[in-house]
C-alpha cells in the first residue's frame, strides 16, 4: 500500500478487511483485473492490423477488395502500400508485412533467404492478368508480334516506320527491375535478352500510362486493369488482350497474380484472403478494377 502523508506522524497499523466492491470483489482485485484486461486487449487490437506491401499491379485489387473487407470487419484495419513485387516479398521475408502482393512467383534465392529467417512463404493466386503492350492513341500501329516487341526492347528496332508507323524514333518505356511485371516481361517476351539501357524505367503501372499518354512515339506495357482511354492496347498478332483470352492462355502474356503469407493464411490475414477469393465479394472486386477473376472450379 502507498504510504499516507502524515507530516511526521507514523500511520497507525490497524488491521482491517479489504474494501469490497458491489459484487464482493475487493477494490484491489478489481483494479488488477481491469489493468490486466487493458494490457491484454490493447496489443491484441493493434495486432489485428494487416500490413500489406508489394506489387503495384495487384494494388488496385487489394485496395478495392480491402475497402469492402474493412467495412465488414471494422476491427481489422489494413495498411496497404505498393513498391513492387520484389519489395513486397522482401518485406515478408524480413517480417515487415503480413501479406506480400506479387505479380510473379517467388524466386529460389528468395525462398532460401526466407528459410534462413524462419519464414515460410505460401503462395495464393487471387486473380489472372494479361500484360498488354500499349502505345499513344495517336499511333496508327495496332498490332505487333512477340518478336517485334523483343526487337523494340533490345534496341534492334528503333523507328516506327519499320513497323508501319510514322518516321519517328521509338521511345521505349519499361518497368523497373523491382517490378514483377518487368520480370514477367523478361520471361515472356525477352527470351533471355536484356532490355536496352536506353529504355526509360518507371516505378509503377500508373507511371507507364502517364509516360505513354504524354508521348506520341512511346511504347510501354501494363497490366490489363490499367488500360485506359488515354492509351491504346496493341494486339499481339491477331489476338486482343481480354478476360477470355487471358483465362484461355490464348493471350501469350497472361499470368496469375498472387499474395504470399508466412505459412498458410490464418487469423486476420486468412480472413482477408478468404474474402478476396469469395466469388461474390473479392472476385467481384477483381473484375471491377479490370482484372480477371479466377476460373471457377
Amino acid at each position: 500500500r502507498a504510504k499516507r502523508e502524515t507530516h511526521g506522524e507514523e500511520p497507525r497499523s490497524t488491521p482491517s478487511q479489504p474494501i469490497q466492491g458491489e459484487y464482493g470483489m475487493s477494490i484491489g482485485k478489481m483494479l488488477v483485473t481491469a489493468l490486466t484486461v487493458l494490457s491484454l486487449s490493447a496489443p491484441a487490437l493493434a495486432a489485428q492490423e494487416i500490413v500489406i506491401n508489394g506489387s503495384t499491379t495487384v494494388l488496385p485489387v487489394m485496395q478495392k477488395a480491402g475497402e469492402a473487407f474493412m467495412a465488414s470487419h471494422p476491427g481489422v484495419p489494413l495498411s496497404i502500400s505498393g513498391g513492387g513485387s520484389g519489395n513486397g516479398i522482401k518485406a515478408l521475408i524480413e517480417k515487415q508485412c503480413a501479406v506480400a502482393m506479387s505479380s510473379r512467383d517467388i524466386k529460389d534465392k528468395e525462398k532460401a533467404a526466407a528459410e534462413k529467417n524462419g519464414v515460410n512463404p505460401v503462395r495464393t493466386a487471387i486473380a489472372v492478368d494479361a500484360i498488354v503492350p500499349v502505345v499513344n492513341t495517336a499511333n496508327k500501329v495496332s498490332a505487333l508480334t512477340t518478336q517485334q516487341l523483343r526487337d523494340i526492347y533490345t534496341g534492334k528496332l528503333t523507328n516506327w516506320m519499320d513497323l508501319g508507323g510514322v518516321d519517328a524514333k521509338i521511345v521505349v518505356i519499361s518497368r523497373d527491375t523491382s517490378s514483377g511485371t518487368f520480370e514477367c516481361w523478361e520471361e515472356l517476351v525477352m527470351n533471355k535478352e536484356r532490355v536496352s539501357p536506353a529504355a526509360l524505367m518507371q516505378a509503377s503501372n500508373g507511371a507507364v500510362v502517364q509516360a505513354v499518354s504524354n508521348n506520341k512515339n512511346a511504347i510501354g506495357y501494363v497490366g490489363l486493369g490499367y488500360l485506359a482511354p488515354s492509351i491504346k492496347g496493341l494486339h499481339i498478332g491477331k489476338v486482343a488482350a481480354s478476360a477470355e483470352t487471358a483465362l484461355s492462355k490464348e493471350w501469350p502474356l497472361s499470368r496469375e497474380l498472387y499474395v504470399f503469407t508466412n505459412g498458410e493464411p490464418s487469423g486476420a490475414s486468412g480472413a482477408l484472403i478468404k474474402y478476396i477469393l469469395d466469388p461474390a465479394k473479392g472476385q467481384k472486386a477483381v473484375k471491377e478494377v479490370g482484372f480477371v477473376p479466377l476460373a471457377k472450379k
